[in-house]
């Protein structure tokens, strides 16, 4: 079974740091781009950043720019989310998810609660 397990979230204040990671079985890490996603309350998700995999290629939201890095280790099938400078605005719960092109497959972790306040 494809699993997506996701760790890392919690509380932080303004100004802080997290580091996200979500460790993926069950599939073939490498042919999958994997990308982050956040969803805020009451609204839809929003695409956080993603990388690619062979280059790892990234792109980020120009919400996040300068401020958080994505990253992945294939021999390890996890990708991580480094998120620096953290605002208020950044509280959300981050998803991860792991996209197929190729075939439309598309996988997500359960989420993991980001909340920053002081």
């Amino acid at each position: 079974q494809v699993q997506l397990v996701e760790s890392g979230g919690g509380t932080v204040q303004p100004g802080g740091s997290l580091r996200l990671s979500c460790t993926a079985s069950g599939l073939i890490f490498s042919n999958y781009v994997m990308r982050w996603f956040r969803q805020f309350p009451g609204k839809g998700r929003e695409l956080v950043a993603i990388i690619t995999s062979s280059p790892p290629n990234t792109n980020y939201a120009d919400s996040v720019k300068g401020r958080f890095t994505i990253s992945r280790d294939n021999a390890k099938n996890t990708v991580y989310l480094q998120m620096d400078s953290l605002q208020p605005e950044d509280t959300a719960v981050y998803y991860c998810n792991a996209l197929r092109q190729q075939v439309g497959t598309n996988h997500w972790g359960q989420g993991t609660q980001v909340t920053v306040s002081s």
